[in-house]
């Protein structure tokens, strides 16, 4: 015990951010996540609200079978990065259970719904406070601002949301994303890109 490296709080602190640094970097090189899932629920929510709004079509809800292909799709790319990346530091880990949890909760909200039905009406208020939950905490932790605010805007949108009918909750939801997934998402991946080239 009295052979081990003893680290002064300067250098402990400075481990600390070099590991967020290395994780923004690996969630950045990944904001595939944050692109993939926020163009698809974007896209679905916005289609959504035309196919019943605007065309009155009565199958507008088919729109989001398309959910599980973006599981699947997920899940193929996840694979691949395990392959690629075989040691993950404590704060990759943590955002991992992280979003697993928020996950399960979406799929848990889901099959509420499927049983009662009536919360459908309401969904999309406690889908936005899952995006809150999710982006903010991330955001927090990597130290990423847009991230952050994402997450805190969506958090008065959630409160905004219970207003408002399930139709234009779809378009609620859709600002929701946009701003929480898909702004950082495409920020993170520019920022990525970036630090990259100044590194080359």
């Amino acid at each position: 015990m009295e052979n081990q490296e003893r680290f002064s709080p300067e250098e402990s602190l400075s481990i600390i951010r070099n590991m967020i640094d290395k994780t923004k970097d690996t969630v950045a090189d990944d904001s595939f996540y944050f692109l993939l899932w926020g163009w698809l629920v974007f896209g679905c929510c916005v289609s959504t609200f035309v196919m019943k709004v605007w065309l009155q079509f009565p199958y507008h809800y088919y729109v989001w079978f398309l959910m599980p292909v973006g599981g699947i799709v997920s899940w193929i790319y996840g694979s691949r990065q395990a392959k690629k990346q075989r040691i993950k530091s404590y704060v990759e880990e943590s955002l991992d259970s992280l979003w697993i949890g928020v996950g399960f909760a979406f799929f848990a909200l889901v099959l509420i719904n499927m049983i009662s039905g009536e919360t459908w009406q309401k969904a999309f208020t406690y889908y936005i406070l899952l995006y809150a939950i999710g982006t903010s905490v991330t955001g927090r932790i990597l130290r990423f601002k847009p991230l952050l605010y994402g997450g805190l805007i969506n958090f008065i949108l959630a409160v905004v949301s219970i207003k408002y009918s399930y139709d234009y909750q779809l378009l609620i939801g859709a600002l929701a994303i946009l701003i929480s997934y898909i702004i950082p998402g495409h920020l993170l991946r520019i920022r990525y890109h970036q630090k990259r080239k100044s590194h080359a």
